[in-house]
């Protein structure tokens, strides 16, 4: 059986932007079979929006939490997000 298709929003806080996060996160990301996208916010934490089954986006969070080696992550903060808004995802992009 597999798993369902959901969509969380994750908000990383620490030392996240200018250490290939989000490179990194596209790159898990699509190993897993995730869709969506990381991008930089202004407050310094990056928001990942991501799209697959419930296996693969607890494997994607527990990577989040860890982050690359340069990184230094203090908080993953993670919302549901409505899937339907999510129809037009069809790859991990960074912005």
């Amino acid at each position: 059986m597999t798993s369902p298709i959901a969509a969380r929003r994750y908000l990383v806080s620490g030392k996240v932007q200018g250490v290939f996060f989000r490179a990194s996160a596209a790159r898990v990301a699509e190993q897993l079979g995730v869709r969506g996208y990381a991008r930089n916010l202004a407050d310094g934490r990056v928001e990942v929006l991501a799209v697959g089954s419930a296996t693969a986006l607890g494997e994607l969070a527990a990577w989040l939490r860890q982050g690359p080696v340069l990184a230094t992550v203090t908080e993953v903060v993670e919302e549901s997000h409505a899937l339907e808004q999510c129809a037009d995802l069809r790859d991990f992009r960074t912005g």
